[in-house]
């Protein structure tokens, strides 16, 4: 996808809270029409990183762009923000808030009102309009908060955990709205730490560790290059040499293991340590890693020089 089609672009951005850097030099592109994954550990930077997008906070150093431009009122229309730590005012009820959040997106009152029960019907919240946000579950209103973030039928959609406090029929319902917005041209940032969802939906994933990115591009692309990391194993006799060079976790299975090998490890010497250890084999065999091995494998060195910090 060209550069001009970036619907957000960060170059050399940085971010200081006193003397932690919660972003270090950070390059991002979001191509239009995408649904990229912002990933990484608690404290790694990816809530800072939103908010610079959005325009809430201020890089240090560097440029952000959305929308081509400084972010800004203009941008901040043409996005949807589910923050981490929901926004609804408590004793407010569900269908005025809902009308009060789409007319600062410039929405006509009675279009907000209108498409506001569309969703509460949607969600299954049509009975709860008058109810106050305090009255609501921790799900429902998270519901309430997701129909908030795309009431005006944003262009970009900037999710951060959007699928926390939801049981998981309600996860795949958000889920499915999230895709239907996606086949609709909407481009789409989510940041979550459910690795499995992250990979079922993401086509792109950016990954922050330690304030810095150390990984970024086509999930595709990713696997298919990083295939060599991750081996499954069957085998009888003894395990010893399994947790030796080159290993960086090993998962037990029934009559096996799955290793993720270190960055650049090479498969053929676990499986002639296995061998000289007296290991008999019955599979053995290079797999395309999953996102949270590619997440462990990559985070890890970038959290273990890191003591703490802002997310």
């Amino acid at each position: 996808m060209a550069e001009a089609e970036n619907v957000v672009r960060l170059r050399g951005v940085t971010k200081a809270f006193g003397r932690q850097e919660a972003v270090s030099d950070l390059e991002f592109d979001l191509p239009a029409g995408t649904i990229t994954g912002l990933l990484g550990p608690n404290g790694s930077g990816k809530t800072t990183t939103i908010r610079m997008i959005l325009g809430i906070l201020m890089p240090d150093r560097g440029t952000v762009a959305v929308f081509g431009q400084r972010p800004g009122r203009q941008s901040r229309t043409r996005a949807g923000y589910l923050p981490e730590e929901r926004g609804l005012y408590r004793k407010m009820k569900v269908l005025d808030q809902l009308v009060f959040f789409g007319r600062i997106r410039g929405m006509a009152r009675q279009q907000a009102a209108e498409r506001a029960r569309e969703w509460l019907r949607r969600l299954g919240l049509g009975d709860r309009e008058e109810a106050r946000a305090d009255e609501l579950s921790r799900g429902m209103q998270q519901k309430v908060q997701f129909i908030a973030t795309v009431l005006h039928d944003p262009d970009l959609l900037v999710l951060d955990e959007p699928f926390s406090g939801l049981d998981p029929i309600n996860q795949d319902v958000l889920e499915r709205i999230v895709l239907e917005y996606h086949q609709r041209g909407a481009t789409i940032l989510l940041s979550t730490h459910l690795m499995d969802q992250a990979e079922r939906i993401c086509q792109r994933v950016c990954l922050i560790s330690g304030s810095r990115k150390v990984l970024d591009g086509d999930l595709a692309e990713i696997k298919r290059r990083e295939r060599s990391g991750v081996v499954a194993i069957a085998f009888e006799g003894p395990d010893s040499w399994l947790s030796g060079p080159g290993v960086h976790e090993v998962m037990r299975t029934n009559g096996g293991a799955r290793v993720v090998l270190e960055e650049g490890a090479d498969p053929g010497a676990l499986l002639t340590r296995g061998l000289a250890a007296g290991a008999r084999f019955r599979r053995f065999e290079v797999l395309e890693p999953r996102l949270h091995e590619l997440f462990l494998r990559h985070a890890g060195s970038g959290e273990r020089r890191r003591t703490g910090g802002k997310g």
